[in-house]
């Protein structure tokens, strides 16, 4: 027995040794961070979920330098998350900002509740024993399930939140509280985790002390929110430009109400006899910021032009609130398309080394929406050359060719695609190319030589003898 007993501890002592590093590989790199200090304050008066998070971290003295903090998402706000900002706080009193982070997916392994990293990147490396401020916001959409599903004309929509009463983190977190605000003081119900109070519409949980890395504790709000649950299912958005002098704009828009489905037969009578009551959770009109000194606004669907709307205009924005033909109750669609042109000289610019770019506002116009699949169509004069688009964050990007009056090559078409997009997206974007001139006489000339060889071809008709005459 004895001369085996090595060949039987060996594969174990092996076996316990990769266990530790697969262990200390899940661990993050600065184990020597931890919260001081959490508030973080959910967002639930409208139909997305706003999430504002303060940490103050500190590393601790024994520790090497921190690059890097680590935000831990479970995978049902993965699946939802639309937009991670975040910005660093620098400076002290009145001269103190908030310099913005680098957001990324982490290559971590998972935390054993199988949470999803985040890295933010410090820029600055924290040194040990200091400390700073984040400040994040994220964004998650299709995060408020309607309970019940399906509602008649006069009920009020109520819907669930879920989330945790303590912060899920990688780190040890000293000190917490969560804020819960709700858009009305009708909350039906809510997880009680001791201390739990309520004041008014808003909700507080903690303060909680000394939780262990990973936590978490689950909770459930019930409550009534009637605001426009308006989900753009598909967005088509196309950018013409022509160096003669405009900005042409085409958006496509498949719109559908995301909230608690109608049930029952609509009542047009009830609806306009009382407003406030009957069809509370639907919405018959949104708002859509557009640049200033647009011009030649139309918007239609597929039986025509639509006149319920109006435009606002100044030298600064220009809103233009549209009406569809029916109020939209839970789960009903409609189709509609919005157009205008620009001056060129607004956005189209001539960038230092000779190329040309256009400047504009990534995302939809339509306010406190959520465009489930965004497509951007940028189409460059004809001649236009070397497109190179410039997005602050991941789009799916490709080329194609579009034809248009008097074309004769095709005009490049950059496309870009994003799902899943907020008002958090609505940031300046780039599209540069290089432009010949000389490319501006091509649709001239097409016209003065067409309408030269129909004069020759006048000519040669008038000087012919087409009469049939009898032989010789």
């Amino acid at each position: 027995m004895p001369p085996s007993l090595p060949t039987l501890t060996t594969p174990i002592l092996l076996l316990l040794f990769l266990l530790s590093a697969v262990s200390s590989s899940s661990l993050p790199p600065e184990d020597g961070i931890r919260v001081v200090y959490s508030e973080k304050r959910i967002d639930l008066t409208g139909p997305i979920v706003k999430v504002f998070l303060t940490l103050k971290i500190e590393n601790a003295p024994a520790a090497s330098d921190a690059s890097q903090v680590l935000l831990a998402f479970t995978p049902t706000e993965v699946e939802h998350l639309a937009i991670v900002k975040a910005t660093r706080a620098e400076g002290k009193h009145k001269k103190k900002a908030y310099i913005p982070l680098l957001v990324e997916a982490s290559d971590l392994a998972a935390t054993p509740n199988g949470a999803r990293l985040y890295s933010v990147l410090l820029g600055t490396p924290l040194k040990p024993g200091e400390a700073t401020t984040l400040k994040v916001l994220y964004v998650l959409t299709h995060s408020l399930e309607p309970f019940p599903a399906e509602i008649s004309q006069s009920e009020s929509q109520l819907v669930y939140y879920r989330d945790s009463a303590v912060l899920l983190s990688p780190y040890h977190v000293l000190e917490q509280v969560n804020y819960i605000k709700m858009p009305s003081n009708r909350i039906e119900s809510f997880t009680r985790v001791d201390p739990t109070s309520r004041a008014g519409t808003e909700v507080k949980y903690g303060t909680y002390n000394n939780q262990m890395p990973n936590s978490y504790l689950p909770i459930l709000v019930h409550y009534e929110n009637n605001r426009p649950f308006a989900i753009i299912e598909e967005l088509v958005r196309k950018v013409e430009i022509s160096h003669w002098g405009n900005v042409q704009i085409t958006e496509q828009y498949k719109l559908k109400h995301g909230g608690a489905r109608h049930k029952g037969v609509f009542s047009r009578l009830e609806y306009q006899s009382r407003p406030s009551i009957s069809g509370a959770s639907s919405f018959k009109n949104l708002l859509a910021r557009l640049p200033p000194r647009v011009y030649s606004v139309y918007y239609r669907d597929e039986i025509g032009n639509i006149s319920s709307s109006h435009l606002r205009t100044d030298s600064h924005k220009s809103e233009l609130e549209i009406e569809p033909r029916y109020p939209l109750f839970g789960g009903w669609h409609c189709t509609f398309t919005i157009g205008y042109g620009l001056p060129l000289q607004d956005f189209v610019f001539e960038s230092i080394d000779g190329g040309r770019y256009i400047n504009l506002t990534f995302g939809c116009p339509l306010l406190d929406t959520v465009v489930d699949d965004l497509t951007i169509k940028v189409v460059l004069p004809e001649g236009s050359k070397n497109p190179q688009p410039v997005v602050p964050f991941l789009t799916e990007q490709h080329l194609e060719t579009s034809y248009s009056y008097l074309d004769v090559v095709g005009r490049t078409t950059v496309v870009l695609k994003k799902k899943n997009v907020v008002g958090e997206h609505n940031v300046p974007f780039q599209v540069h190319y290089d432009f010949n001139p000389i490319f501006m006489l091509a649709e001239p000339l097409m016209l003065i030589s067409a309408v030269f060889l129909f004069f020759v071809a006048c000519i040669a008709y008038l000087h012919m003898d087409l009469s049939i005459g009898k032989s010789s």
